[in-house]
């Protein structure tokens, strides 16, 4: 195998290696940097619709009246106002929504879906717990999912959610009797979840991994190029003179033009070293003859 085959085959072998590492390491960086974009927007949605149910709570409950002919006004409740804000941001970016699910809550529309009631189930088995985050598949694509639980703190609270007696009369008549009783203090009853789709943030991904790619490829080619040349100019071509030359000498040729490399590397100083030889050895054949 010539040097030129073995030079490109190291050359090879050390870049394949690289690339597959470097390609590996990019592709999880570039996903986990798209997982915490989303995780971020995400938090940051839990932050508007936390602040929503507290300026419901302290600013907007006081002077909003608790019925209006006869009907409970749930725009005294500080979940259906945060859920009801985000219905407008849901509208604009599709796939991203705010639930408040309960596992039995007073508007059926709150109730928990399957996926959302092994989540409150999750909370309520581990109290410690504050946050989870979860990825699932849907048919629109992945979604990340950031959930908080929703425990009874307040004794309030049970003022509409602990028996149809103690609950007002409005409520009763509104939303009838069966659901959204039995609440207990510090019960975790439901969770605070925001989904997000990730397909978006996952595509932008995959198209600066393949960038990274295309980028790394051309990289390698060009330096591929550079060092093959150099090699023929500054190894090759000189080692083929001087062994031109040492093939001449071996078979008794006294005229062969003599060789030196310019500069003070080892194949100048190998060419050097031959002409000395030559030299000697023509010399030699002189004092012979």
């Amino acid at each position: 195998m010539r040097l030129r085959a073995k030079f490109n085959l190291v050359i090879l072998a050390a870049f394949a290696v690289g690339f597959l590492i470097a390609a590996f390491v990019l592709n999880r960086v570039l996903i986990d940097n798209a997982r915490d974009q989303v995780l971020q927007n995400a938090r940051i949605m839990m932050t508007a619709a936390n602040a929503i149910r507290k300026y419901t709570a302290q600013e907007l409950l006081p002077l909003l009246p608790k019925e209006v002919d006869g009907k409970f006004v749930p725009e005294t409740v500080p979940a259906y106002a945060a859920q009801k804000n985000f219905k407008d941001v849901q509208a604009a970016f599709a796939g991203y929504s705010y639930r408040e699910p309960a596992l039995n809550p007073t508007e059926l529309s709150d109730h928990a879906q399957d996926w959302e009631a092994d989540i409150i189930s999750l909370f309520r088995n581990e109290p410690a717990r504050q946050e989870l985050v979860a990825e699932r598949d849907t048919p629109n694509g992945p979604m990340l999912n950031l959930a908080r639980p929703i425990s009874i703190r307040d004794e309030g609270c049970l003022i509409c959610h602990s028996t149809p007696a103690a609950a007002p009369a409005a409520l009763t008549r509104t939303y009838g009797t069966v659901n959204g009783f039995g609440w207990k203090l510090n019960d975790t009853v439901g969770a605070q979840i925001v989904s997000l789709p990730m397909a978006v943030p996952l595509k932008l991904a995959r198209d600066a991994y393949f960038t990274f790619v295309i980028i790394l490829i051309a990289t390698f080619a060009i330096i591929f190029v550079i060092l093959n040349l150099l090699l023929h100019y500054l190894v090759i071509v000189p080692v083929k003179r001087v062994s031109a030359m040492a093939d001449a000498v071996s078979l008794g040729d006294e005229h062969i033009e003599p060789y030196v490399k310019p500069g003070k590397d080892e194949i100048s100083s190998l060419s050097i070293s031959f002409n000395r030889m030559r030299e000697s050895l023509n010399h030699a054949m002189e004092m012979i003859k």
